[in-house]
């Protein structure tokens, strides 16, 4: 059975993904992507006519995943439950995080070093999740140091997924979230 094109080009996306996390977005060409994807290069160009435009789609992808995850923390009762889901996702992925670091850290870091559009548009991963954080504890009545909170929060969490990666060691991670489950309780 042919596969459609919306198929094909989700493919691409999600090779797209893991290759630019495993080795870097530009380190990764279009023809490692078709190839890992099993798409004829020349077919890649029927999906996406540059290179940035890849970029574009990996980072919306990843814009996807985390607005999923969001909806899950969404769903527990309170402020701080949700934060602390958050935090409990940074623990769960402590393994994948201390092998190849934060997927967002690691492509914004890389794209901010030329700059231009692209890495305009990877802003968002960050700037979502800051929103969010800050929305929580607004919730929970932190009123004006919300802002400063999400910065503490968003930063600690980037800050040990480094840490993780640079030692190759999860058990960072477990340490780490555990002061901030205890922080948030604290708030």
């Amino acid at each position: 059975m042919p596969k459609t094109k919306s198929e094909k080009r989700a493919r691409l996306i999600r090779t797209a993904v893991k290759l630019a996390y495993r080795h870097g977005f530009r380190e990764t060409s279009i023809a490692d992507i078709a190839e890992a994807a099993k798409v004829p290069v020349g077919n890649v160009y029927y999906y996406f006519k540059t290179k940035d435009e890849i970029g574009v789609a990996v980072v919306e992808q990843h814009l996807l995943e985390f607005r999923a995850l969001r909806e899950q923390w969404d769903s527990k009762r309170s402020p701080k439950e949700r934060l602390r889901a958050c935090v409990e996702n940074t623990l769960e992925n402590r393994d994948v995080l201390a092998r190849g670091g934060c997927p967002f850290g690691t492509l914004c870091s890389e794209l901010h070093k030329e700059g231009g559009p692209l890495a305009e548009r990877a802003t968002a991963l960050f700037g979502e999740s800051l929103a969010w954080i800050e929305d929580q504890f607004r919730a929970d009545g932190q009123g004006d140091d919300s802002p400063g909170l999400a910065i503490h929060l968003l930063s600690a969490l980037q800050g040990i997924s480094v840490l993780a990666h640079g030692f190759r060691e999860p058990e960072l991670v477990v340490m780490e979230t555990k002061r901030l489950r205890e922080w948030i309780r604290a708030l």
